[in-house]
Formats: structure tokens, C-alpha cells, sequence
């Protein structure tokens, strides 16, 4: 009875001991305990000149980065590997497009066109999703627009080398022949809708056919009239050909060659065209005090409120990225990254007005780390994707405390379990 009481005992201290190591582990790791800031300078002078190091270090096709305070920028640095790029030059921005699509989602909603919760079935007549055997009725806007639908499609879109080769809508809802290397191309419910955050591509596509089902006009178009228009967006569209400035960044492949121009059927997943310049004026229409026209401050406000979450964290709102909480709202915005190597990223505090635009080719995650850097920099908080790029030292770390401490509780044992049979042959 003894011994069973030692083990449980040892059981009890050794369970209580890997859950203090894991506990201390991933909250330092949350809150940056061991994480060195890209720059020991509070300017922003000292910041831009840490991202120019950092460029200097990595490939980098073209890059643009722009730091903000109150809505203003304050600092910002260009270089290329081939032509010169500015504030107006204008880059392909990948996913970003869906943080700017949602917008433009939350225009039909505004004006009563749209309901949030009304199954997408309801705005659908030129496609529907397949049945396989799960609710599709569950499927809404709002679940679209926060990747909990429970699509499984995790598209993904490489894009077509002329824009005559793509595919229609509803042949790319059915299967995408420009999906990502051993993605299905699928877009159809795989879990239950409302049950987990689960990321598609697909969703965002399904998206682009309600907004023209309900608008009667094609998603460029009808974006360009709703959203860019009326906020002076004038560099921007989801066609190349819409924009009158013909300055668009070079596209590089990782190794420096010269990667195409790639078209997409899926704009408003993926192929959003943009600059700098505009990008700060969409960057002030998602802040506190915005007078922006398109959408008011309240809907603004609900784009931010969590849908999903995962290990605990709120993550996503309405098409917008929830990066980390801050004076009781969040660091918000949107990454993009696509193949050949395209990464965009933007970060904002909408209650002070600050925050950082990255634009970025030639370089797989350089804009987003550059961003998630700016957010503890800036604010003192290790963001969603700084937080996922540390994640797998952080369970090696774990893993290794765990080996540690469960060595370390075997020799205790044994030279405890020594050291009483010492005691019994002495008596």
C-alpha cells in the first residue's frame, strides 16, 4: 500500500510539474518574455532602419514599407531589385484582398441587402454548394466571411498565366484547376458549419458570387463603384486593366529570376491590385475616428468582434484579422502570401491610429514577419503570426523541459528508493 501511495505521489508531482513548465513556457512565449524587439530604438527612424538591415539580409524582389501615427505616415523605405518603387506603385496583394473583399461584403449588409445569418442558399442561383452530408443551410455570410463554414476546400489559388484562360466562377466553386499543389480545388462543407475556424480560400470565392448575385454587377466592378470610388481608392482594383497607373511591381521567384504575372478568377480571395497610397487611405477608413463614407463606425467596429478563435485566442472577426488584444480592442488588419513568392501585410491600432503597411514580391514571409515585429515593437505584444512563427521552438522547448524534468524525477526516485533500503538494512 505504501508503494502504490509513492507512486501515485510521484504520478501527482511529475503531472503538476510538466503543467508549471508548460504553462510558464507558453506564456512567456505569448507574452514575449524571450523575444528580443527587431529595434533597441523607440523612433521610428531607429524601426525602418532595423527593416532595412533585415532587407539586406534576405532576398527581396521589391519592397515598400510605410509606418503610420495617427493615421499619418511617419517613416517609409523602398528598394528594388529592379525598377524603383514608390508610394504609388502598385502590387498584387494576395489574401490581403480578402480583408478589403469583406469590406465591400459588409457595403450589402450595411444596406439591408445582405443578412448576416440568412443561409447563403437564400442569395444563390448560379451555383449551389454540393451536398455531402452536412447541413448546408448553416452556411452564412458570417461564417464565410470568419473561415467557419466549415469548408475544407483550404484553397490556396496559383492562378492562370493569362487572364483568358480562366475559369469561370462557378466552374472554380465546382474545382479550381489553378488550386495549390495537392489541394482538391473542392469548395464544399466538410464539417459542421459554426463548429471550428477552419481557413478557405473557397469560401472567399463563394463570397465573390453573392456579392454579384445580389448586386447585379460583376465583384470588380461593383467594388470599384461602392468601395474605392467613394473612399478616392483611384490605384486600386481586382483588373489590372481598370488601373490608369500601368506601374506595377516586378514579380520575382525566390532564387531572383523573374516570376510571371499571374490571373485569378478568385479576386476576392487573392487578386487585389493596390499601393501604398491607397492602402493608407483604407488603412484611416478601419480607424475609431474615420469619416470615411462607405461604411459607418458601428459596422466598422463589428468587423473586429470575435468569430473564431483557436488554443483559447480570439482570431478572426468579419474578414479582418484579430492579431492581438490591446486597451481592451485588438491590433487588427490582414497577410497576404502567395507562389511566386508575393507577402503583404498591414497592421493597425484603430483607436491610436498607428500601425505599419508592408508590401513585399520575391520573398515568401518577409512582409508579415516585418509587421508581426512592428506589433511588439510598437505595442509590446507577440502577434498571431509572430506567436505561429515561434510555435514549434516553443513545443521543442516543452518537449525537451518535459524529457528534463521526467529524468530528473526518475533519479529522485531511485536514489530515494536507494537511499530507504539503506535505512531498512542499518535497522
Amino acid at each position: 500500500m505504501k508503494t502504490l501511495k509513492r507512486i501515485l505521489k510521484y504520478i501527482l508531482i511529475l503531472t503538476i510539474s510538466l503543467a508549471i513548465w508548460t504553462f510558464i513556457i507558453v506564456t512567456g512565449t505569448l507574452k514575449g518574455w524571450w523575444h528580443t524587439p527587431i529595434s533597441q530604438s523607440n523612433t521610428g527612424d531607429g524601426f525602418i532602419e532595423a527593416v532595412k538591415q533585415k532587407t539586406q539580409n534576405e532576398f527581396v524582389g521589391n519592397f515598400a514599407v510605410v509606418t503610420l501615427e495617427n493615421g499619418k505616415i511617419s517613416n517609409e523605405y523602398y528598394t528594388s531589385k529592379g525598377a524603383a518603387v514608390n508610394r504609388n506603385t502598385v502590387f498584387q496583394l494576395a489574401s490581403l484582398s480578402k480583408w478589403i473583399s469583406a469590406y465591400g461584403v459588409m457595403k450589402l449588409v450595411e444596406e439591408g441587402k445582405l443578412d448576416l445569418d440568412m443561409p447563403i442558399n437564400k442569395y444563390l442561383t448560379r451555383w449551389r454548394l454540393p451536398e455531402n452530408g452536412f447541413n448546408n443551410d448553416s452556411v452564412t455570410v458570417r461564417r464565410l466571411l470568419s473561415h467557419t463554414a466549415g469548408l475544407t476546400d483550404q484553397l490556396g489559388y496559383s492562378g492562370f498565366d493569362h487572364i483568358e484562360d480562366a475559369q469561370s466562377l462557378e466552374e472554380s466553386l465546382t474545382k479550381a484547376s489553378d488550386g495549390d499543389e495537392g489541394i482538391s480545388g473542392e469548395v464544399k462543407v466538410g464539417l459542421e458549419p459554426g463548429t471550428e475556424f477552419k481557413y478557405s480560400g473557397g469560401g472567399y470565392t463563394l463570397l465573390q458570387l453573392i456579392v454579384e448575385e445580389v448586386s447585379g454587377q460583376s465583384f470588380s466592378e461593383y467594388m470599384r463603384s461602392s468601395v474605392f470610388l467613394p473612399l478616392g481608392m483611384g490605384n486600386t482594383s481586382y483588373q489590372w486593366e481598370d488601373i490608369s497607373n500601368n506601374h506595377l511591381a516586378e514579380f520575382y521567384n525566390a532564387d531572383g529570376s523573374v516570376a510571371k504575372h499571374y490571373r485569378y478568377t478568385s479576386l476576392a480571395a487573392t487578386s487585389l491590385y493596390s499601393s501604398i497610397s491607397d492602402l493608407q487611405i483604407f488603412f484611416n477608413a478601419n480607424l475609431n475616428n474615420t469619416t470615411n463614407l462607405v461604411l459607418s463606425k458601428e459596422t466598422i467596429k463589428s468587423m473586429r468582434e470575435p468569430q473564431a478563435s483557436t488554443m483559447g485566442m480570439d482570431i478572426w472577426g468579419l474578414g479582418t484579422i484579430l492579431y492581438a488584444k490591446k486597451d481592451g480592442d485588438y491590433i487588427i488588419g490582414h497577410d497576404g502570401k502567395s507562389t511566386p513568392p508575393i507577402n503583404t501585410a498591414i497592421r493597425l491600432n484603430p483607436i491610436t491610429g498607428n500601425g505599419i503597411i508592408v508590401l513585399e514580391t520575391g520573398n515568401t514571409l518577409l512582409a508579415s514577419s516585418i509587421a508581426s515585429e512592428w506589433v511588439y515593437w510598437s505595442e509590446g505584444k507577440i502577434d498571431l503570426v509572430l506567436f505561429t512563427m515561434k510555435k514549434d521552438s516553443m513545443v521543442s522547448t516543452i518537449l525537451i523541459g518535459w524529457l528534463v524534468i521526467i529524468i530528473l524525477q526518475i533519479i529522485i526516485g531511485v536514489m530515494r528508493y536507494y537511499k530507504r533500503k539503506k535505512i531498512r538494512h542499518i535497522k
